[in-house]
């Protein structure tokens, strides 16, 4: 197959989550052409799988310019600003008709399976450059297909690929095996199977960010309602716990977050969860009634538990762009000039700043990860952080580098955090959703007091 003119490709956007279709949206304003290529079935499939958790950000924070301003000659209306949506609400309010509106530029069912250049391997340098961008794409219908595009953006995040059990970040020992018992989402307690799933038993919640603060929540709400007599949890957490492990609270800026913290809190002072703090797992194994039993690095034994929910964080899936040649950070996974600025082991999110095509180009030109591919394992990211990524490349891609390069986000001052919330009271409008980290003399996750850390 004999590839045409590069200048006369689109944009292949990998996903149609909210990076992605920001992404197209932002094409579509420059007048640029563009395939979303979206495995799923609909617009933000990932956003639906967690349809059941609210949002930290507000409305206002979480729809992007260019979007809107697609979507308002179509009638849309915008939801209140100022009020907090589900990633059901995302996904069917937002999502789904931004995708609709630009009809069939946005292919479904459509999973990348791999991306090269025409021609060349990940090898081969001869004219390399020149050469399009080769997109193999198979159907949900068994159909395999190729398309060339003249740029690759691949904003396909990281839910697909969750983190395991194991703190050495393999899989535990037995891990596979107990899969019938483990789940690495929070579960939705709303829905009455995934409910008498967790009703009346002893459950494991592994991990210390949001995800975890959100399953503890939902499981003590379980235990103090009539039906769930005899719901416990036990928390597992790999540091000790001290007054960095809630987060914020109250002085948190953005208030959704700072709920969350509390109530994870109040789970545990309530005695509906209990607390196994420098646990690191090595191990699952069944006792004689099938329930697990885990094992850690320093041989602790624990109780069995009924259930695991494994809440360890995400990292990115890059198989299908081996051939390509990617500038990673061998830590994180993130583009090389962007993983200093996000990099947990030494920075707080107070000093992440706007970011761009600068720190999202790889030595393979013209390829881009976005969202929350772009962060690699790192667990920070807000969606308006996401939106400038894609707004700085579709403008370098058009040829205004002085647009691409122009910082056009004003991001809370304390930096750039994310993640799904608890917070379930969008009907509060009345409280801000600005910022997003607890300030510097806060308490904070997973660092120092001190340091100010998301």
């Amino acid at each position: 197959m004999t590839a045409p003119a590069t200048t006369d490709l689109p944009v292949v956007v990998i996903g149609a989550g909210p990076a992605g279709l920001a992404a197209a949206a932002h094409l579509e304003d420059r007048g640029l052409d563009f395939l979303v290529l979206e495995a799923g079935a609909h617009a933000g499939t990932a956003t639906r799988d967690w349809a059941h958790v609210r949002l930290f950000s507000t409305w206002g924070e979480v729809v992007d310019p260019a979007a809107e301003k697609l979507l308002a000659p179509t009638g849309w209306t915008k939801p209140d600003p100022a009020t907090y949506p589900t990633g059901g609400d995302w996904a069917e309010l937002y999502l789904q008709p931004l995708a609709d509106t630009l009809g069939d530029r946005v292919r479904f069912g459509a999973r990348v399976a791999g991306v090269s250049r025409t021609g060349r391997d990940r090898i081969v340098d001869a004219d390399r450059d020149a050469q399009p961008f080769v997109i193999h794409i198979e159907h949900t219908d068994g159909r395999e297909e190729r398309v060339f595009a003249r740029a690759v953006i691949d904003a396909s995040g990281t839910w697909s690929t969750p983190s395991p059990a194991g703190a050495s970040g393999l899989a535990a020992l037995g891990e596979k095996a107990a899969a019938d018992r483990i789940t690495y989402r929070v579960p939705d307690l709303k829905d009455p199977a995934v409910r008498a799933r967790y009703t009346g038993k002893r459950t494991a919640v592994i991990g210390s960010g949001a995800s975890a603060f959100t399953a503890l929540a939902y499981l003590a709400d379980l235990a103090r309602a009539d039906d769930g007599a005899g719901t416990k949890t036990l928390w597992i957490l790999r540091r000790g716990i001290s007054g960095s492990t809630f987060g914020g609270g109250e002085a948190d800026q953005l208030p959704a977050r700072g709920a969350l913290g509390l109530a994870a809190k109040a789970a545990v002072d309530a005695g509906y969860a209990d607390a196994v703090t420098g646990f690191r797992t090595e191990a699952f194994e069944r006792d004689g009634e099938g329930r697990l039993v885990l094992v850690g690095e320093d041989d602790r034994r624990l109780d069995a538990v009924d259930e695991v929910i494994v809440l360890t964080g995400f990292r990115p899936e890059l198989s299908f762009l081996d051939e390509l040649r990617l500038g990673l950070d061998e830590r994180l996974q993130a583009p090389v000039e962007l993983a200093p600025l996000i990099d947990p082991n030494q920075h707080s999110c107070g000093t992440v700043y706007p970011h761009g095509v600068g720190e999202l180009s790889h030595p393979e030109q013209d390829v881009y990860l976005v969202g929350m591919k772009s962060y690699g394992r790192a667990p920070t990211f807000l969606a308006m952080t996401g939106y400038e990524q894609v707004r700085s490349i579709a403008a370098h891609l058009a040829g205004d580098q002085e647009a691409a390069e122009r910082v056009e986000l004003s991001l809370p001052e304390t930096g750039v955090c994310g993640g799904a919330g608890l917070f379930d009271q969008p009907e509060t409008a009345e409280q801000p959703g600005g910022g997003c980290c607890a300030a510097p003399a806060t308490l904070t996750i997973g660092a120092p007091a001190s340091s100010g850390g998301c």
